[in-house]
């Protein structure tokens, strides 16, 4: 796996880079904007560029971008479902410009109106999206969700039928959240857990939709449904279950990015937390960006 996290942007797009390559990522996501606005500023060309050529000199694998938390692109209300996929398009621009592998996005929460018609205006707005994107580049990654209210996409079957309806699979794919799969009730701290999780996923979304995953351990219990990140090994989910995933093959070359709590020194739980997934690597790491492919599934690729 190519291990990474989420970095602020407070300092400059490209200082983002850096600051991710000084504590040992390999990848990074960021926001382009606040996350608590439906608009930003716009992104100066000559930022996004200086940003595209620190991801080049820094030799990052991956970039993302994720959207804001307002976005709601289940919503049964007009006024903001139109407002939201105004802003979604907006965010998909935005990282259009900055050149990144991934927008990941929350799928939104039904509100009431129920799971499948939920479901339905998720992928309705993704694919009024991609329309309005004709030959875009970045990949839209739908996050699984924990499970709280009416938030949608909290198991593998909910993101099949979106990946579905949309019928777009070279433009779409899923990020897979630890903490949020373990909250759901996947319990994959032993091997048969993890065995039996891997399967689930090849049989509904697919292994190749696998595009990057959030590395958080989890401070409730498995099947709380609670979205409560934990750093690496500190929480319920443990060691066992990150050394389940970063030495698996078939995850490779797919990102995965912390976001894990962190405190006033900057970015050192961080560092303790990319340091502890290292020491549970028992695989040889890759030396090139080229996905090793076991029998019996692929590896997800940059795009």
């Amino acid at each position: 796996m190519r291990l990474g996290a989420h970095i602020g942007i407070s300092e400059g797009l490209p200082q983002a880079v850096s600051s991710g390559r000084a504590i040992g990522c390999e990848a990074i996501q960021i926001f382009s904007k606040s996350p608590q606005m439906w608009a930003g500023p716009a992104i100066a060309p000559e930022a996004a560029d200086a940003f595209r050529a620190a991801v080049r000199t820094e030799g990052l694998s991956h970039t993302a971008v994720h959207h804001g938390y307002l976005i709601n692109l289940a919503s049964p209300k007009a006024f903001m479902l139109k407002r939201s996929r105004k802003a979604f398009l907006d965010e998909i621009q935005r990282a259009e410009l900055l050149g990144v592998d991934g927008l990941i996005f929350h799928p939104g929460a039904h509100l009431g109106s129920g799971v499948e018609a939920g479901l339905r205006t998720i992928a309705e707005s993704v694919r009024t999206a991609l329309d309005e994107v004709p030959g875009g580049r970045v990949r839209l990654l739908l996050e699984n969700a924990a499970g709280q209210g009416t938030a949608l996409c909290s198991t593998l079957e909910e993101l099949q039928t979106v990946l579905a309806e949309i019928e777009a699979p070279q433009r779409v794919g899923v990020t897979l959240d630890t903490c949020h799969l373990f909250a759901a009730g996947n319990d994959f701290r032993s091997d048969a857990g993890y065995g039996d999780l891997v399967d689930r996923v090849a049989s509904t979304i697919g292994l190749e939709a696998v595009r990057a995953f959030h590395l958080n351990d989890a401070k409730a219990p498995v099947g709380s449904h609670l979205d409560r990140h934990e750093n690496i090994g500190k929480g319920e989910i443990g060691r066992d279950g990150f050394a389940h995933l970063v030495n698996d093959p078939r995850w490779a070359n797919v990102p995965g990015y912390l976001e894990t709590p962190l405190d006033d020194d900057d970015y050192a739980r961080y560092r303790e937390d990319l340091a502890t997934l290292r020491s549970l690597e028992a695989l040889p790491r890759p030396s090139t960006g080229a996905p090793r492919r076991p029998r019996g599934g692929k590896a997800g690729d940059s795009r």
